[in-house]
């Protein structure tokens, strides 16, 4: 078995884990809450340290990061029209699933099975956009519609962004970079360590959110947010692909990167905003599935 195979299948059995452990009654669904939380704000702040304490920013890849961040934006605009008359949390919630992706889980096992340290570099600058639309856009988006009320707090929806540890610590790991600092060993060591349980943790909660049956109100929202985020990230990346005159590894980036299944990190925002985390759930698995096997196809053809 690939390294590549392997990755999916551990990634599979993990998920499964989490769903028989909620069906033997092992965890309850109230205890992914506590598991987000984790996750959010311990696990995932040390992954983002431990990745770019290692990743040298390239200022000729920022490319790939400011073309990751305007198209998070561009989709969430279509998204904010489409979505225009459902309610109010209906509308969060579908928004939020529209402009991120799952890189720190999915996408980099795969890329550093099939093009290497040198995959991983590219991917991470796309990322690095990326990062901002998950952490700030889509947090944003998570508690500006959580409130039912038609007048929202401006201020203090932007003060909740800001106390964000995995905003803030992207914040503060690019500035160092930028500045060609580097973190303490013993702090860089000590992340490494913590997060190992980011991927396990994120996988178990999807498991335990996981769901096979669904409210059949919610077909037309599951092929609204799967056709938007296939149809327009394939179309850009195949755009891209064709006519950008970047150089091949950029062009594999952003055609892969566009397809990329829906970030982990919107389960904790959907658990911290109490919105629908069975909907998150079921789209959550099945774009993990089509990715996957989207993935697998364009490279095999390219």
């Amino acid at each position: 078995m690939n390294s590549v195979n392997g990755q999916f299948l551990m990634s599979m059995l993990i998920i499964m884990l989490g769903y028989i452990c909620k069906r033997l009654n092992i965890v309850k669904e109230k205890d992914g809450e506590a598991l987000a939380r984790v996750v959010i704000n311990i696990t995932l702040p040390c992954l983002i340290i431990t990745t770019f304490s290692t990743l040298k920013i390239e200022f000729s890849l920022l490319k790939l990061t400011l073309i990751s961040f305007i198209y998070g934006i561009s989709i969430t605009v279509i998204g904010l029209y489409l979505f225009r008359n459902k309610k109010r949390k209906a509308k969060g919630v579908l928004l939020m699933l529209l402009p991120a992706f799952n890189i720190g889980l999915f996408a980099y096992p795969l890329v550093e099975a099939i093009w290497g340290h040198e995959g991983v570099k590219y991917f991470g600058m796309f990322d690095l956009g990326n990062s901002f639309i998950i952490f700030g856009l889509c947090y944003i988006i998570a508690s500006y519609f959580s409130s039912e009320a038609e007048k929202v707090d401006v201020k203090e929806t932007f003060s909740k962004v800001f106390k964000s540890i995995p905003l803030c610590t992207y914040i503060v790991v690019v500035f160092i970079n930028v500045l060609g600092l580097q973190f303490p060993r013993i702090v860089t060591d000590f992340c490494s360590i913590i997060s190992k349980a980011n991927m396990p943790m994120s996988l178990l909660i999807l498991g335990i959110y996981l769901s096979f049956s669904f409210d059949l109100n919610y077909f037309k929202d599951i092929a609204s947010v799967l056709a938007l985020r296939y149809i327009i990230g394939f179309t850009v990346g195949i755009l891209f692909f064709i006519f950008s005159p970047f150089d091949k590894m950029v062009k594999y980036t952003l055609l892969i990167g566009f397809i990329l299944p829906i970030a982990s990190a919107i389960i904790p925002f959907s658990v911290e905003f109490n919105y629908d985390q069975k909907l998150i759930g079921v789209l959550s698995n099945m774009t993990v599935l089509i990715s996957f096997l989207l993935v697998w196809v364009l490279v095999g053809i390219i």
